[in-house]
């Protein structure tokens, strides 16, 4: 380099040739452009609501709704229908895909987990039958699979009363025949937890023994490290999360009733209801975003070099225990990204629900609360609040798991 050109770069002519300050420009610049865009979005759309008459704001949450869907786990403190609001209606609805999307991430793990191994057995015939599974379940439209399994199949099931000789008879699936639960085309009749004094013991009792679990787990694992012991680790957690709730239970003398479902004029009087709508919805989500887990488990496994398979039988090592103990951990740095997707989507694709009627955020608050307010701005914001907190939440929890699976290299 020239003495010319040092001292010209000295006195600051080339600053723009300088990365670090040409990143800082771009940057500002850019924070710039997007801080105005959306100041420019929010001054236009407010002008516009003002000259429709439209008030923008969040008022209309404390206005009377006149309707009021129900929720399979949830009712609202002083439930009127007079007297429900938009607020509630959120709520309700809020509740309502977080409980289909949170059953259907688990009922999904378990199948495509279970479907992902079967992939890969031996058996020619049950692998011909999971791999049928997975690409035909993926390969079928979402939309298409609920309407297929709420339209063809629940709504196939027997209605809940039939008329016999002009008289009026339960008809629905009577599970294990103990009038205990109820299968029909109106859902799941089961029956219902009623909470009395001292039934806060039970879910600490439960607490207690899920941190139990977790002290014992890392217990067995250092012991089997160290002297090569095994510990018996899932009966002994499994007594632990039955046992104690059913101490604190008899303990607190009985706190929990129930109340049994029972056949009224027209309709169950009693206990509580899996309506129709939510498990369509959730056959069809778990089935389908099961077979897309499915083949991220079969590959996650492939991806595990075949000679950690010999070695462990090499050591005397049964084929279940090595693909739980061996295999499947490997597995897991390749399984868990892409699932993160997959749990991502089931959500995301829980706002189908409006198709068949299952009251969700989307169906009820995006749509019949927006109908009646015409505040769409506001709600359209808010839902689309509520789905990326949700995404967020979920995008945290998977990479915290993803880092805790990931191998480490020495």
């Amino acid at each position: 380099m020239s003495v010319a050109t040092q001292s010209a770069g000295k006195s600051g002519v080339h600053w723009w040739y300088d990365k670090r300050t040409r990143a800082i420009i771009l940057q500002v610049v850019v924070v710039t452009l997007f801080i105005g865009f959306v100041v420019s979005i929010v001054n236009n759309t407010s002008t516009n609501m003002e000259a429709r008459g439209l008030k923008p704001g969040f008022d209309f949450m404390g206005q009377i709704a006149g309707f009021m869907p129900t929720s399979p786990t949830f009712n609202l403190t002083n439930f009127d229908v007079n007297s429900s609001t938009h607020g509630d209606v959120f709520v309700l609805g809020l509740v309502n895909t977080l409980l289909i999307s949170a059953i259907g991430i688990v009922l999904a793990t378990i199948l495509g987990f279970v479907m992902g191994v079967l992939r890969l057995s031996k058996n020619p015939l049950i692998n011909f039958l999971a791999s049928c599974y997975v690409e035909i379940m993926r390969n079928i439209p979402l939309l298409l699979h609920i309407f297929i399994w709420y339209f063809a199949v629940w709504l196939a099931l027997p209605e809940l009363f039939e008329s016999v000789e002009g008289k009026r008879q339960l008809a629905a699936f009577n599970i294990f025949g103990l009038d205990l639960i109820y299968i029909s085309q109106r859902g799941i009749n089961y029956p219902a937890a009623i909470l009395n004094a001292g039934w806060q013991a039970i879910p600490i009792a439960l607490g207690i023994a899920i941190a139990g679990i977790v002290f014992l787990s890392r217990w067995a694992k250092k012991r089997q490290d160290e002297t090569g012991e095994t510990f018996p680790v899932f009966w002994t957690s499994l007594g632990l999360l039955i046992g104690l709730p059913v101490i604190a239970y008899f303990i607190m003398g009985g706190p929990i009733d129930w109340e049994i479902p029972q056949a009224g004029r027209f309709n169950l009087r009693g206990g509580a209801t899996l309506p129709g709508g939510m498990m369509g919805l959730l056959l069809a989500l778990v089935v389908y975003t099961g077979a897309f887990i499915a083949e991220n488990v079969r590959s996650g496994i492939q991806a595990v070099s075949h000679g950690q398979t010999e070695a462990a039988f090499a050591l005397g090592l049964r084929p279940n225990i090595t693909m739980r103990k061996v295999i499947i951990p490997q597995a897991m740095r390749v399984i868990v990204p892409p699932m993160t997707s997959n749990y991502l989507n089931l959500t995301k694709n829980s706002s189908l629900a409006v198709a068949i009627g299952y009251p969700d955020l989307v169906n009820i608050f995006t749509g019949v609360s927006l109908n009646q307010t015409g505040n769409a701005v506001e709600i359209i914001a808010l839902t689309m609040a509520v789905y990326l907190t949700i995404s967020l939440s979920i995008s945290l929890f998977m990479n915290w798991y993803n880092k805790r699976v990931a191998l480490v290299e020495r």
